[in-house]
């Protein structure tokens, strides 16, 4: 997520979109810092306020309540996440085999999360107590996490797919608990591991 500093005080010279959309990423890097310190239930919209530097009127005029702001965190981290792997496994070598793409989107994955822990936290922790509305969409997402690592593996028939469905519920979990532990050295250290779990996927006969 961009970085959201405070605007100049006195005229500046952005337009009222300009200003809107900067109130709105610094809602939403407050969101995330609130609720990865103190946890969904326990972040009331003072709170964000006060670490947004914005007025409860302004506020109001981009979210209807803290659900709805959380929602629009919760798909900020989201966008941040899928495109860090999307542009990874894009990029393509000499005989890139679709182990190397899968290394590439891993990597840039487990780095996006240690680089952004408080998105992390909204992303695989905190949705959980938002809400059923945010853990459908928790899980949406992992079933588009699952889609893209199939595509990306080659996985075409019904067994490889789940297979990948598996491995990428295998991967939500181990990072969560490194998230939550604030292991960000452990959270990097997975890579390996499992690239080669996704090897031997590749290598097992296809159902």
């Amino acid at each position: 997520m961009p970085a959201a500093g405070r605007l100049p005080r006195g005229r500046h010279g952005l337009s009222r979109d300009e200003v809107a959309a900067a109130q709105r990423r610094r809602l939403l890097r407050a969101t995330a810092a609130a609720m990865a310190e103190l946890g969904y239930a326990r972040t009331p919209v003072a709170e964000i306020l006060r670490r947004a530097g914005v007025s409860r009127e302004t506020f109001y005029q981009q979210f209807s309540s803290k659900e709805d702001c959380f929602a629009a965190t919760f798909e900020a981290a989201v966008g941040v996440l899928l495109g860090r792997m999307a542009s990874a496994a894009a990029r393509r070598g000499p005989g890139d085999a679709p182990i190397d793409r899968f290394s590439r989107a891993l990597r840039a994955y487990l780095d996006a999360l240690a680089a952004e822990p408080e998105l992390a936290r909204v992303f695989l922790i905190e949705v959980y107590a938002a809400g059923p509305a945010a853990i459908e969409r928790r899980a949406a997402d992992q079933a588009r996490f699952a889609d893209a690592v199939a595509e990306v593996l080659g996985a075409r028939t019904g067994a490889r797919r789940f297979a990948c469905e598996v491995l990428v519920a295998a991967i939500a979990s181990l990072v969560t608990m490194r998230i939550a532990a604030g292991d960000l050295d452990g959270l990097r250290a997975l890579h390996r591991p499992l690239v080669g779990h996704a090897r031997e996927l590749l290598a097992a006969p296809a159902g």
